[in-house]
């Protein structure tokens, strides 16, 4: 009976408009059937997250087109949240669903008057961790940490010889290596410029943040912070902060376990007046902290001092982002409670309505369950994008061999339930500081069973090396035309190898680099500023044997990124193409060639 009843909720011939949709809009849902099936009513049933009885709206018989019924409806609703749905068909042979392959589809209604900042979208992320970019010269950037200042370009740090590793290896990258740099961003078509945790802090990452006040000293002072913010702005940049609002360090005026403050932590006393900010099982040496890492207590988000010194008047938020800071990435944001998200946005949007605010979330956010607790980040109170990890896994697999057909279905699924105004503002990465970078994994050499000694030391040379610079330029090309905002981790236009944390945040060697991969990311610019209306337009996908075809569509220009993970040449066919943008070739036939683990870009105009 199923493969009697045709329904694509991707199809605007059966929804519409397409995915998530704002309060009260008005959908038109319709649904088809086969000749041979007596319907004697059709409905629609759709269910609020959570809730198990349906709202049902009855669907009219339209009209018969060869062999086909049409029925449908038109509905709005009011209420703000996540949806399911699925079509109910009574007939003379009893009821049958119809669904989504044994799940209901989705759609996410987002209150009236839900924007994201326009200025970011088309644009280029790239991520520094600050440590490892670049040391400029400045006087009052100083070290003043419990561990060791390496020279720039030493190996980094595995294990201390106790065994222990504790993160205090430095390099000294800091806010002028920033700015010196600033060009050099510009020349890659970076808009946004994303800090790994700039706030004082005993470790060389800063997620165990002493001082959410105070920039490190070893970055610089806030006046130096100051003029890299308004250095970035001149050439058409903006900063974007690491909140890590979830935990603090253990070693901060907080918790202060160490002594080094000289305010009075809650570690030291139950009279603290950050006691209740942190949950202690057995006071003092018993307490929660962030996956039992006992240097990052967390923070208890229902102590109204905290959440008012993060986001309240004169708070945390409202200093940086007076300051002209244009964003923050929430760390870990689905372990913050909801309300306090809701508050940092009020405090964010409050003091400069067009800053974003992007969270840290692995899977689909639009239907996360974080806790045992469905998160609502979609819907007009929070967030104005997400890190893109769906995006980056179904990259990587591609690059590596996987389906097209997976590759798609992945895409289309996170584009059809984000709001088109959260997409155009997901943070699309393939690698990150929390990830492998994205050269080594597509080396596709197994490491399973390695050692991290032997990780460290290894790296990609000959064939091997060739194979994933060729899989790297196809996977950016794919990344720098998918819907969202590119991010470049920092070094990887250069050829930067590496494994997992910290194998991943070496220092750039800045008298090197991969001469054609730097080349490429500088196209992929290019690319994007020029045709920076087909990046925020339609996003489909063609069918074409044995290749990938991502579509990106606006008024009558169509990017067309066409992709080959084969080991064989494969033949695509296109008419009115203009130019392959990667070799500006202006190409006078039909008939192209793709390479082996090759990309092309093609600009197709519509007579």
């Amino acid at each position: 009976m199923q493969d009697l009843i045709y329904f694509d909720s991707r199809n605007p011939n059966c929804k519409s408009p397409f995915g998530s949709v704002e309060q009260d809009r008005e959908m038109t849902f319709r649904i088809f059937v086969k000749d041979g099936v007596f319907v004697q009513s059709v409905e629609l049933q759709i269910f609020e997250d959570g809730n198990d009885e349906p709202y049902v709206f009855p669907m009219s018989f339209s009209c018969k087109r060869g062999d086909e019924c049409e029925f449908f409806t038109k509905i709005s609703i009011v209420k703000v949240g996540l949806y399911w749905y699925r079509f109910l068909f009574r007939t003379e042979n009893g009821d049958v669903f119809k669904d989504n392959g044994g799940s209901m589809y989705q759609f996410t209604v987002y209150g009236k008057g839900y924007v994201t900042p326009d200025w970011a979208k088309g644009g280029i992320i790239y991520h520094i961790f600050v440590d490892r970019f670049n040391k400029g010269k400045d006087d009052k950037a100083v070290f003043d940490k419990k561990g060791v200042l390496k020279e720039w370009g030493e190996e980094v740090t595995i294990v201390d010889s106790d065994g222990v590793f504790r993160a205090n290896d430095f390099y000294g990258g800091n806010f002028q290596g920033i700015i010196d740099k600033l060009d050099y961003l510009k020349s890659l078509g970076v808009t946004l410029i994303y800090l790994s945790p700039i706030f004082e802090s005993s470790s060389n990452h800063r997620y165990d943040t002493g001082d959410y006040e105070k920039t490190d000293a070893l970055l610089g002072d806030e006046k130096k912070f100051a003029e890299l913010i308004e250095k970035a702005a001149a050439k058409g940049m903006g900063i974007m902060l690491d909140g890590v609002f979830n935990h603090t360090g253990a070693d901060s005026k907080y918790f202060n376990k160490f002594g080094n403050y000289p305010t009075l932590g809650a570690y030291q006393s139950q009279e603290s007046e950050y006691y209740d900010w942190f949950d202690f099982y057995k006071f003092p040496d018993d307490y929660h902290c962030w996956w039992g890492i006992t240097v990052t207590p967390t923070v208890s988000q229902r102590a109204k001092s905290c959440r008012d010194m993060i986001a309240g008047k004169n708070g945390v938020i409202e200093k940086w982002t007076k300051l002209g800071v244009k964003g923050w990435r929430l760390d870990v944001v689905d372990e913050l409670r909801e309300d306090f998200v809701k508050d940092i946005r009020k405090s964010v949007k409050g003091c400069d309505d067009q800053a974003i605010l992007i969270g840290e979330v692995w899977e689909d956010a639009s239907n996360k369950v974080a806790y045992s607790y469905r998160r609502h980040y979609f819907q007009g109170e929070e967030l104005d994008g997400v890190m893109n990890y769906p995006f980056k896994e179904a990259t990587l697999a591609y690059a590596l061999g996987g389906s097209a057909e997976n590759f798609i279905n992945t895409v289309s699924t996170i584009v059809e339930n984000y709001p088109r105004q959260s997409l155009d503002m997901t943070m699309n990465l393939i690698d990150s500081h929390d990830t492998a970078r994205a050269l080594s994994v597509l080396s596709g050499i197994d490491m399973s069973g390695t050692d991290k000694a032997y990780r460290r030391d290894f790296r990609m040379s000959g064939d091997i090396y060739d194979l994933a610079k060729r899989r790297l330029i196809l996977a950016s090309a794919i990344q720098f035309t998918l819907p969202g905002i590119p991010s470049i981790f920092y070094g990887d236009e250069r050829g930067m190898q590496g494994y997992e944390d910290p194998l991943c945040r070496r220092t750039i060697d800045w008298e090197g680099r991969d001469e054609e991969i730097f080349a490429h990311y500088k196209k992929l610019g290019a690319i994007r500023k020029k045709y920076n209306a087909q990046m925020r337009g339609e996003t489909y996908f063609e069918r074409a044997d044995g290749l990938l075809v991502l579509c990106r569509k606006s008024g009558k220009k169509i990017i067309k990124t066409v992709a080959n993970n084969s080991d064989h040449v494969k033949t695509y066919y296109c008419s009115n193409v203009k130019k392959e943008l990667l070799s500006d070739r202006v190409p006078n036939c039909e008939e192209f060639e793709i390479q082996p683990n090759s990309v092309k870009i093609f600009v197709v105009e519509i007579k």
